[in-house]
């Protein structure tokens, strides 16, 4: 990756998360697309390439994302600049975890996919909530959005780049620390979900 790390060490530790999340190597994460639009296609994609695509984003501007509005124009549509940020967190990473970041990236990924979650029955005309089980994939789907959306909340009228606050982000979330937004909105969801039994 990046003509950097490796991926032949790199261990999934959650049974049910390995095969969505993919380890095949490439260099540059980039397939152009093909993979868009085909059901399913996304666990084929390379995990770092599903990174680089939710760093590319506007802001919320209509929804609160950890306390806060966050408008801009963002990162939409700039690829590049999408893989300039990854790289950069990952140097980050691998500066202060002393770890091959991709390895740290997937622990990230493990620990803030929420197992439970909570959907809408009507019954007899009442909305009632149910907890549900969460599938692998939208487990590996719903962690990508808060890593991305965690980092860019906290560099919203922040000094810090957002590349080092999705680097603290992918270090927090893979240490499980309650500072990371994945790792609250994972507990969160999973509170409500227990609460729904």
């Amino acid at each position: 990756m990046f003509n950097r790390w490796g991926f032949d060490d790199i261990q999934v530790k959650d049974e049910g998360m390995k095969r969505y999340i993919s380890l095949k190597p490439v260099y540059v994460p980039h397939s152009a697309g093909r993979l868009s639009g085909k059901q399913f296609a996304k666990s084929k994609m390379n995990i770092i390439e599903r990174l680089v695509n939710k760093m590319m984003r506007s802001g919320q501007g209509t929804k609160k994302v950890a306390g806060k509005f966050i408008r801009g124009g963002g990162n939409t549509g700039k690829k590049q600049n999408s893989l300039k940020i990854v790289e950069k967190a990952f140097e980050i990473v691998e500066k202060k975890t002393k770890k091959n970041p991709i390895q740290v990236f997937v622990d990230a990924l493990v620990n803030s996919g929420p197992r439970e979650e909570t959907t809408t029955i009507i019954y007899g005309g009442i909305r009632y909530h149910q907890a549900v089980d969460v599938s692998s994939q939208r487990r590996v789907d719903f962690g990508l959005k808060y890593i991305s959306i965690g980092a860019f909340a906290t560099s919203f009228r922040n000094k810090k780049t957002i590349e080092e606050c999705l680097a603290d982000e992918i270090i927090a979330a893979a240490n499980q620390d309650m500072k990371s937004y994945a790792v609250q909105r994972k507990e969160e969801t999973e509170r409500i979900a227990q609460s729904a039994r």
